[in-house]
């Protein structure tokens, strides 16, 4: 163990760090975690504020997509944001009890992370495309369509082949995995 001593008077083992991890790593500024396919958007510089962290009150930082010219959707595009609309809740399969976000219009349903529904746990759902469930956000409406993979999607038991409208706490089968649907904007609420 090789003890160095950095400019600051701590000690460290030099076999370890390679600078002194008391003091940490001068300039270093780590963004916020964000969702996979997405990055932060890089907020103005503040010279009266040296941490990059947000003060309390402060706005946190807007998302955008890393691609620039990447389509964006009608909602996000007025509200600035891509806001929930209902969810699905797996209550059968291999991801049982874990939460699926639907945002506005379309969403593509499969194992893949970059799809908008990733369900990862159940290789008997097509890598892309098992399904998209989309919101209309004029008619506050939801549909539920087959997509491009081999698996057949059920709704209450039944076989949908065509675009089918979602009701609130229907079933949605695919591959191993039962999805409860619960709506969030309706008659009772919706987005302005």
């Amino acid at each position: 163990m090789v003890m160095k001593r950095c400019d600051s008077g701590h000690y460290f083992d030099a076999d370890k760090h390679s600078s002194c991890p008391s003091c940490g790593v001068a300039n270093l500024h780590i963004q916020p975690t964000v969702a996979a396919g997405r990055t932060a958007y890089a907020a103005p510089a503040r010279p009266d504020l040296d941490s990059p962290t947000v003060a309390r009150g402060q706005a946190k930082p807007a998302f955008i997509e890393r691609d620039p010219g990447a389509t964006v959707g009608v909602v996000r595009k007025k509200m600035g944001i891509d806001p929930v609309v209902g969810w699905l809740v797996c209550i059968e399969g291999p991801e049982k009890g874990r939460d699926y976000r639907i945002r506005s219009e379309r969403n593509f349903v499969g194992r893949d992370p970059k799809m908008d529904i990733c369900i990862g746990g159940d290789d008997a759902i097509s890598r892309d495309n098992h399904a998209v469930i989309s919101f209309n956000p004029k008619k506050n409406s939801y549909l539920l369509t087959p997509g491009e993979g081999r698996g057949i999607i059920y709704l209450n038991e039944d076989e949908v082949a065509t675009p089918t409208e979602l009701k609130a706490f229907d079933t949605i089968e695919m591959g191993q995995t039962k999805l409860l649907f619960v709506p969030f904007c309706g008659e009772q609420f919706k987005w302005a």
